[in-house]
């Protein structure tokens, strides 16, 4: 991308006021116009310096321009956007030009086209879901089976949308082509916007008659059954993800993934402190001061520990 400097290109300082940026163009705009100057390059250097005056004469694109230089300017707006709002027609009627034969000799050929959500398979939908295990599941890891719903292609249509037998027409909305065409006319610049028909996804074809069991999506709800492996040490609110068994994607599009949550069920007795597993217990005061043996619960089952002699309370 080559690196544009308006003010140098419209010949003003940075700091120069909306009067100036003004008259500078007006001072360029007639020595470059298309009837005045044959020049080879000044068709290009009428196209600069009108792009100049409409990013340096619009506030807030200045602000913009002035914070995060031209790269900025390029990756904020569209061609569209620069020329949007930026009033050329007064400055040429001054010079008794013609605008809109100015506009058809000159930027006949000066056509953006810019894409917005071409025609592409779909990724499924991500799917979130919540699991509970127990202290002991969390502590030593498990392997669990979940049910989700998700979406799979239908077996009714093969995923086409269509009625078996009717197949797909012409998408009227597009005429085949997928893409939506939208011109207008700002500034200087005829603007050929193309988006993705809605109304076929950017196929170009639509079902002549909707699945009776999809309805025309293509896909249906299916209930599936998942293992999921729940690592050693795992944290409660901790999140796990597995790729490609979310909903099944659209016109080839690759699969999405399950998100599980994981809750760890309270135990009684037993509070998890890190990978620590804490228990209190009340022991006689002979019994801490000569020594002895006491059953606690684990987490596999009750075990026998020894209770040293002095033992004070609070130890662990």
């Amino acid at each position: 991308m080559r690196r544009k400097d308006y003010y140098k290109i419209l010949g003003v300082d940075r700091n120069a006021t909306q009067e100036e940026i003004k008259r500078a163009f007006r001072r360029l705009a007639l020595k470059y116009h298309p009837d005045r100057n044959k020049s080879p390059d000044a068709e290009e250097k009428f196209k600069e310096i009108s792009e100049a005056y409409a990013v340096l004469s619009d506030p807030e694109k200045r602000r913009q321009y002035d914070m995060y230089g031209y790269e900025g300017i390029q990756t904020r707006y569209t061609p569209e956007d620069i020329f949007n709002r930026t009033i050329f027609r007064d400055i040429f009627t001054e010079f008794g030009f013609d605008f809109e034969d100015l506009f058809n000799r000159f930027f006949r050929d000066f056509t953006v086209t810019f894409q917005r959500g071409a025609p592409t398979p779909e990724r499924g939908r991500d799917i979130e879901t919540e699991i509970e295990v127990t202290l002991e599941q969390a502590a030593y890891g498990a392997e669990v089976e979940i049910n989700v719903p998700r979406m799979r292609r239908c077996p009714r249509c093969g995923g086409s949308g269509a009625e078996p037998g009717r197949g797909m027409v012409t998408c009227p909305s597009c005429g085949g082509t997928g893409r939506i065409e939208e011109r207008r006319i700002t500034g200087f610049t005829q603007m050929i916007r193309i988006t993705t028909c809605s109304r076929c996804g950017g196929r170009g074809v639509i079902p002549a008659e909707p699945c009776g069991e999809c309805k025309g999506l293509g896909l249906v709800e299916r209930r599936a059954r998942i293992r999921v492996r729940i690592p050693p040490g795992i944290e409660d609110g901790a999140r796990l993800v597995l790729r490609g068994e979310g909903d099944e994607g659209r016109f080839g599009g690759p699969p999405g993934d399950l998100y599980v949550t994981v809750r760890v069920k309270p135990q009684p007795q037993l509070e998890r402190r890190g990978l620590d597993i804490i228990y209190e217990a009340e022991i006689p005061y002979p019994k801490a001061v000569l020594g002895g043996e006491i059953r606690v619960p684990t987490l596999r089952g009750e075990q026998t520990i020894k209770i040293p002699p002095g033992t004070e309370s609070g130890s662990i």
